[in-house]
């Protein structure tokens, strides 16, 4: 079950925070009045957390697959 939840409970949660992180983003945006500049660069600093994120998993794939060759 731990491994099952560290597998794919973290990913799927993450994708759901992530998501919920948008909502959040584009209220800020809305309620502070930013502009569309202003937006653009909020949504901007978002994009980059999820570019770590998706980063991160691909170089743990790379690792984890890394010099089997036989």
């Amino acid at each position: 079950m731990d491994e099952w939840l560290t597998e794919f409970g973290v990913p799927l949660g993450v994708g759901a925070l992530i998501l919920f992180m948008v909502f959040i983003v584009w209220d800020l945006a809305k309620r502070s009045d930013a502009g569309k500049f202003g937006t653009l660069i909020l949504y901007i600093g978002l994009a980059m957390g999820i570019f770590g994120f998706l980063i991160k998993l691909v170089i743990g794939y790379l690792l984890d697959n890394a010099g089997g060759g036989t």
